[in-house]
């Protein structure tokens, strides 16, 4: 009953203000260029179906494969950084750095550096680099978090670094992991559309590439088209790992 009216009223809210929206831009006569009706935009999206599918595709293969690079790439990190301070005080700076550095302006660097004949690669890269550092913070401060008392009593009873991993370190920090994953997803697709921007038609038609083509030949409706499909593919990502949260936590609550 309370997981159905969770879902309830974020529908009724999103269809009260689709209602809005059409009869608000029908009622005001504007433009379409401006501010197409939503009516236009679902015809925008089965007119292009097909156009719009390989987009998303595109566009997912890069978040997955930056997301998946982030989350094996931030566990060893921080795996590294709990067993040994000084590894840790000489590299989490630079993880810092660029994490405060904008995406925006590294993401050209990157093309360059990788070569137009890899941009998928580089797209890859880019993504990596937005989604990252929540992974490696988050598991971090979850395996600082390890009871100092269980972490003696493990030794004492001498247990081998595997089984202190996989005993006591790993289940201390699986909810800091799992909080980080549902940022990480999202910052991996931000990552994606910057770098699609960035490439520009020398990249993988993503759904970036399509909202930026659509700007340019004034086709409003095909850019809040693609805007909806990332918008959709952003809450498909943050609600997956909610679930997995909730599954693999439930026994804690």
């Amino acid at each position: 009953m309370i997981m159905r009216k969770a879902l309830a009223l974020p529908l009724v809210s999103i269809l009260s203000l689709i209602i809005l929206w059409e009869l608000s831009v029908d009622y005001f006569d504007v433009p379409k260029f401006l501010l197409p009706a939503p009516s236009l935009i679902l015809c925008a999206l089965i007119d292009n179906q097909e156009l719009f599918l390989q987009s998303t595709i595109n566009t997912l293969t890069i978040t997955i494969s930056a997301l998946l690079a982030a989350l094996f790439s931030g566990i060893f990190l921080a795996l590294c950084f709990s067993l040994s301070r000084t590894f840790e005080a000489a590299f989490y700076p630079l993880a810092v750095i660029l994490q405060v550095t904008p995406i925006v302006a590294v993401a050209p660097l990157v093309l360059i550096w990788v070569g137009i004949d890899n941009v998928n690669r580089a797209l890859i890269i880019i993504a990596w680099l937005a989604a990252f550092f929540p992974i490696l913070s988050n598991m971090s401060a979850g395996l600082k978090s390890v009871d100092r008392t269980l972490n003696d009593l493990f030794k004492l009873y001498g247990a081998s670094n595997w089984q202190r991993f996989h005993l006591l370190l790993w289940p201390t920090a699986m909810p800091y992991l799992l909080a980080s994953l549902k940022v990480s997803g999202g910052l991996a697709l931000i990552g994606t559309v910057v770098a699609e921007f960035v490439a520009g038609s020398g990249g993988a038609q993503g759904l970036a590439w399509r909202i930026l083509e659509a700007g340019n030949r004034l086709q409003t409706e095909k850019m809040f088209a693609g805007l909806l499909l990332l918008a959709i593919i952003g809450m498909i990502i943050f609600y997956a790992f909610s679930l997995l949260e909730y599954r693999l936590l439930k026994y804690r609550r």
